[in-house]
């Protein structure tokens, strides 16, 4: 049964935004924080959903959702084992398309992370674990690294699924291994700054999320049975949590180190979601960004990688083992609701949630302060493969990408 969770959980790095120094927009919005601003949007829906603006199908497999910068969109795609960075109008006019370099062909073949966009400059990794940056406007490519070969990294069973994190003029991915485990490469160059050699583990699949505290910036990202966190500046091991749910003797490639849900920072604690390993977590970080404190854990609260939100003092997101939707009192850690909707993606915008779950339908569920209800719900009827993708809202528009095909629903009144 493991196994078989473990071989969806690939994919949680698939989208987002977060905001340090320059404006850096990537996976799930904000501070990886998973929601989205807007406002006057459609509090409930037709029976069939909400308008359909437009469709695209020539993205290429995948499971990565769309970077949205100023009027254009940036999306990821692998067709016949390339991997492609697309570029599209709002109105879904392709502006360019360029190839990135192979893409994982394996398990769930198919683009795994999302476009991470500074300035003038996008940021994307293949599941090969090729990193490459490319001109905004142009496409041209501007600079590529192989974290296998050039920091002798390691495969995880699914393919590297990790957005690249930014922090100034650096630029972090999780090569894993002994030696390289984390790096800080030059976001211009490409060139090393440092590395740190982590706990010497294999990467897992998360997106790594940067603390701003007021003596440093500390990244915290997974490896495969730990959670780290690394001063950005110097590349030095803060702390690790570790993944203690499984026994060090069954720990092997695809059991118990999928962890695909990037952490979140608010007020001096972290919370995560780990189904594959501790579950859900709240954990108290020090003002210097060096020591942390568990405060509570709840084995309930299991997502995957479906991503949750913070709304209030609740925290909202999908359970794993019992397929549902929950609510968990961020200051207890305790289940305050739930609802039968099966395990899915979970983001937030003018109050309300929209839940994307595995087997195509999206609902919208007003919070109702930790006992959630299902205002509307449709179902997904284009595309192909799983449905692993996060949903993405930006100007009264609500995107939502299965596999080869890209939608953009209308859901602004």
């Amino acid at each position: 049964m493991m196994k078989k969770i473990c071989f969806v959980t690939f994919v949680l790095s698939l989208l987002g935004y977060s905001a340090f120094g320059q404006s850096a927009t990537q996976w799930r919005g904000n501070h990886h924080a998973g929601i989205f601003e807007g406002n006057n949007l459609l509090t409930e829906w037709p029976e069939t959903g909400p308008e359909l603006d437009w469709a695209v199908e020539e993205i290429g497999r995948g499971y990565g959702s769309p970077t949205i910068v100023n009027d254009h969109l940036y999306i990821q795609g692998e067709i016949e084992g390339t991997g492609y960075l697309f570029a599209f109008d709002l109105k879904g006019r392709q502006i360019w398309k360029k190839a990135y370099g192979p893409e994982w062909i394996k398990t769930f073949p198919g683009s795994r992370a999302c476009p991470t966009v500074v300035e003038n400059l996008i940021y994307v990794c293949s599941g090969m674990g090729n990193l490459a940056c490319f001109d905004r406007q142009t496409g041209d490519k501007k600079w590529s690294a192989d974290l296998k070969v050039d920091f002798q990294g390691e495969f995880t069973m699914h393919g590297h699924s990790e957005a690249p994190a930014i922090d100034g003029d650096k630029v972090f991915l999780t090569p894993g291994g002994k030696t390289h485990n984390v790096v800080a490469l030059n976001r211009f160059t490409g060139k090393p700054i440092w590395s740190c050699p982590g706990v010497g583990e294999r990467p897992a699949y998360n997106a790594p999320n940067i603390i701003k505290l007021k003596d440093r910036h500390v990244l915290v990202t997974f490896s495969a049975y730990a959670l780290m966190g690394i001063d950005t500046e110097t590349g030095a091991l803060l702390w690790t949590h570790l993944q203690d749910n499984l026994p060090v003797e069954k720990h092997r490639l695809g059991m118990g180190d999928t962890h695909s849900n990037t952490v979140y920072y608010e007020n001096g604690f972290i919370y995560y979601a780990a189904g594959d390993g501790n579950c859900g977590v709240k954990l108290k970080l020090s003002e210097d960004g060096t020591q942390i404190t568990q405060v509570w854990r709840n084995a309930d609260f299991d997502d995957y990688m479906g991503g949750f939100v913070k709304l209030d003092h609740v925290l909202y997101g999908g359970a794993t083992a019992k397929k549902r939707f929950v609510a968990v009192d961020a200051e207890t850690g305790e289940v305050t609701g739930t609802l039968r909707l099966g395990s899915g993606n979970t983001v937030s915008a003018d109050g309300l949630i929209y839940y994307y779950n595995q087997r195509g339908i999206v609902h919208l569920i007003r919070p109702n302060n930790g006992q959630p209800q299902v205002i509307s719900s449709f179902k997904i009827t284009q595309g192909t493969q799983e449905h692993f993708s996060q949903p993405v809202i930006d100007r009264g528009m609500l995107y939502l990408r299965h596999g080869n095909v890209l939608m953009a629903y209308k859901i602004q009144r």
